[in-house]
């Protein structure tokens, strides 16, 4: 990945106004074609009542799919058993309810697709040995594969194989190629799983230019390393995409700003958005901590920082404030009495609050004294209801904008969050995506476009140290490399 972020960026640098293209194989390739063959051959247990597959993964299985005898050839079964297995696989592989199966993509794979269909003047194309009779069933199942992750795929950028299953692809696949040429797009790079392929295009010359890319999964055609081709094992984002190649329009939320190295990081940094959680303490004070004194008790040794201290060190320094209300009621209004006494400007203001701290009342104040500001509530609590039952979820949705909510937030580890989140934009709603873990996750969540993105960064990898928020007295920390000296 990092050699086709290199190779990408010295081929936009040399046609500014050129068409590219990324080109991707599809099987082994973007689809982990093992649950093809795991389903397969449960499939055939299922149908005839037997239990020769019992407690078989697709993690278990390690032939291409074209190479399954080799497989059942070391399983314990009767040879007669062995051949009609192997004839009801042959029979059945490319079958639509297989196919669908099989429709399981390489980890990183899609957010790798995201990232090239959202650069400008690039596409991806897939080129694939598979026939051309299912061209409608590969484009129905890879678009609902990717829907969630925001990928779709053209039938105009597919090209496939004009013979029958396993005739000429190599050359089909240069002729794919020449299509793209002829169309008038520069091939960036070619991602195959098939040495042979790889080979085929290589001798062609018919994109010299382009970075040929071995996806190392299971291949049936033996190893061939040529002369500029990398192979690798994973579609890995982290090294794919920089700091300078994050949407731009995505506004980003350092959290968990609870202390003051937290503080420190924050203000060296490029992002302009920090979180702060706000409580009152046991000595009616308006400070910054996570977690509650009931739930974490206080001790003698912890300073917790006083809110306005830290809004005069963000607001000095040109930065915004989230603040993550923990109480209403009266410290709500202290609250705002203080953002109104610093003079803190509506656009520079962000509050969010769970529901059961805030109440209706509560969330209608923020909007009628920071008209604004942005309001926020988390609504984890309406997956079942976003998945289960829209028509409810959408009322609830209305109900509690017109309360002045005009931004939801959702966990981005929390179950079905891609499709909780798709749902939530396509009706129209601004979303901010929170719980990150970690610079993967980050860069994953980005890809989505969502309207905010609030993370620990902790990225050491981009130079960045976030220590969290400190729920339950946890923080994020960090090994120094030893001077080379000592």
């Amino acid at each position: 990945m990092r050699e086709l972020a290199q190779h990408y960026e010295r081929m936009r640098r040399s046609h500014p106004g050129g068409e590219l293209v990324v080109v991707f194989d599809i099987d082994g390739t973007i689809l982990d074609l093992r649950h093809l063959v795991h389903h397969v051959l449960l499939g055939y247990d299922r149908q005839h009542h037997t239990d020769w597959f019992h407690g078989l993964r697709a993690d278990d299985i390690d032939v291409h799919e074209n190479r399954v005898e080799g497989f059942l050839a070391e399983r314990p079964m009767p040879d007669a058993v062995r051949e009609a297995v192997l004839a009801w696989y042959l029979e059945r592989r490319w079958q639509p309810e297989a196919m669908l199966a099989a429709h399981r993509p390489y980890r990183g794979v899609l957010d790798v697709i995201r990232w090239f269909q959202l650069q400008p003047g690039t596409d991806v194309a897939l080129n694939t040995g598979r026939p051309e009779v299912l061209r409608a069933d590969t484009l129905r199942c890879l678009n609902t594969l990717g829907q969630e992750y925001r990928v779709y795929f053209d039938s105009d950028l597919l090209h496939m194989n004009s013979g029958d299953w396993e005739e000429g692809v190599a050359d089909s696949k240069v002729d794919g190629l020449r299509a793209l040429r002829a169309a008038g797009r520069r091939v960036v790079a070619v991602v195959d799983n098939e040495p042979a392929n790889l080979d085929a295009i290589a001798r062609s010359g018919v994109c010299d230019d382009a970075l040929l890319l071995h996806a190392d999964t299971i291949y049936e055609s033996a190893a061939q390393r040529r002369a500029g081709t990398v192979s690798g094992r994973s579609y890995d984002v982290t090294a794919l995409i920089s700091e300078r190649g994050l949407p731009g329009h995505v506004q980003l939320v350092w959290h968990g700003v609870n202390d003051v190295a937290n503080l420190r990081q924050f203000l060296a940094s490029a992002v302009r958005w920090c979180e702060c959680d706000v409580r009152v303490d046991p000595l009616d004070r308006l400070v910054l901590r996570h977690d509650s004194f009931d739930e974490t008790p206080w001790s003698p040794e912890e300073r917790c920082p006083d809110l306005a201290e830290t809004l005069v060190a963000v607001t000095g320094r040109d930065r915004a404030v989230k603040l993550d209300l923990k109480t209403g009621g009266e410290g709500l209004d202290r609250v705002l009495g203080l953002l109104d006494d610093l003079g803190v400007d509506d656009e520079d203001l962000w509050f969010n609050g769970g529901i059961e701290s805030l109440g209706e009342e509560g969330f209608r104040k923020l909007r009628a004294a920071r008209p604004g500001a942005v309001v926020q509530c988390p609504i984890d609590f309406l997956t079942p209801l976003v998945l289960g039952a829209p028509a409810h979820a959408r009322a609830v949705l209305a109900g509690i904008g017109e309360w002045g909510i005009d931004r939801v937030s959702l966990a981005w580890g929390g179950p079905h969050a891609r499709t909780v989140f798709d749902r939530l934009d396509r009706w129209g709603h601004d979303v901010n995506l929170y719980a990150v873990p970690d610079l993967e996750s980050f860069l994953q969540a980005a890809l989505l476009l969502p309207t905010s993105l609030t993370a620990d960064f902790n990225f050491p990898a981009w130079h960045y140290f976030g220590r969290g928020s400190g729920e339950r007295q946890a923080y994020h920390r960090y090994r120094r490399a030893a001077d080379p000296a000592a």
